[in-house]
């Protein structure tokens, strides 16, 4: 099982080296490489997506991601810039399905941002639709307007545009998703005002003939984002598109209680898959050993079981991470009075512990990852 490992910048390769330490002690045939990525990519060979970086993602099973971008950066031009990065590897390697599952531990209700009733036992999958939409649509640029109501000044522009297929086949993996869980798919678009979201709902509504055991309803993004933060648990698996997609589960990850414990996978049609937590570089935290490795964890474990075909593997990660939440261990987005803070080291080797049964830890469990 090959793995290829793209750490990125700021917290990311603090973040994804306590996954691999998680991913070490589970004792399978791994083979795990290393490579640069975004900026760090960027500084080291002037590209955030080199080829070599590229080539070994394709040759992987999977690929751990973490985190890509940095303020420094936003001067490059925009194919430079280390965002291009995971964009260019959803296109090459065809990642056209991104699961963010939205859970609330128990352990963590007081920590979201609504009422505890709102959000115990929150368990939604949101399923983005990740290669189209309007952040790959062409045409797209700056140009002056010749029409509209400033003629003769400056614009930008981009195109949202889906195809029939591109519709067809996210469908297909929300209502199969569906009979896996409670049955329900939450479609959502904006068909009152986009002619493409008109579009989406008709050919989901058709795929859904195909399903007549799922419930499904459709739902305006505004609506749904309001729903969202009223009443999260009546959703179940949710499906959108790629910008939609983007903002509503970055939403629903602030209702479990921090960004920093949502993980995400992101499939092609060969269960080839690029796993990331869902949250960016923070480099305003970077190297100060606080950032959350909760989320790139279980983004492993989510790896473990679509990609690598090793679902008990993966049921000991998720295991061991309700664990370390049920003794009180907290990183300091997840921080709250009467647990224990810890920092970004002693939470992966604190899941270390719990995947081995091994109560050990600081100095002595470092030795023993190490050996």
């Amino acid at each position: 099982m090959k793995i290829a490992i793209l750490p990125g910048d700021g917290i990311g390769t603090e973040i994804v080296a306590e996954a691999v330490k998680v991913l070490k002690v589970l004792d399978l045939p791994f083979e795990m490489e290393t490579a640069p990525v975004g900026g760090a990519a960027y500084e080291a060979a002037g590209h955030p997506l080199p080829e070599s970086t590229l080539a070994l993602a394709k040759a992987a099973d999977a690929v751990l991601f973490g985190a890509v971008g940095d303020w420094k950066y936003d001067t490059l031009e925009r194919r430079l810039r280390p965002e291009q990065a995971i964009l260019g590897l959803r296109k090459e390697l065809g990642l056209f399905a991104n699961f963010r599952p939205a859970i609330c531990y128990p352990e963590l209700t007081h920590a979201s941002s609504l009422k505890p009733e709102l959000v115990a036992g929150l368990d939604i999958l949101i399923i983005r639709e990740l290669t189209g939409d309007i952040y790959f649509g062409q045409p797209r640029g700056r140009r002056t307007a010749v029409d509209g109501h400033f003629p003769g000044a400056e614009e930008a522009f981009d195109t949202m545009r889906y195809s029939r297929p591109e519709i067809e086949r996210i469908a297909h993996v929300a209502f199969q998703a569906a009979r896996k869980r409670h049955k329900k798919v939450t479609s959502v678009d904006k068909a009152n005002v986009l002619e493409t979201f008109q579009f989406w709902k008709d050919v989901v509504t058709e795929v859904h003939a195909q399903y007549p055991d799922v419930e499904l309803e459709h739902m305006y993004v505004d609506n749904a984002a309001m729903q969202l933060v009223k009443a999260p648990k009546k959703f179940d698996v949710v499906v959108t598109g790629n910008m939609f997609g983007d903002i509503l589960s970055d939403e629903a990850a602030m209702l479990t209680g921090s960004i920093g414990m949502l993980p995400s996978a992101s499939l092609n049609a060969a269960n080839q898959g690029l796993y990331e937590p869902s949250h960016g570089s923070a480099p305003d935290i970077a190297g100060k050993g606080i950032a959350n490795p909760l989320a790139t964890i279980l983004s492993a474990a989510m790896m473990l079981k679509f990609s690598l075909n090793q679902p008990e593997a993966a049921a000991r990660i998720e295991a061991a991470v309700q664990s370390v939440l049920s003794q009180g261990l907290r990183t300091a987005d997840i921080y709250s009075e009467g647990t224990r803070k810890v920092s970004t080291r002693e939470m992966g080797d604190a899941v270390v512990a719990a995947v081995t049964g091994n109560s050990v830890a600081g100095a002595t469990m470092t030795k023993t990852i190490k050996g």
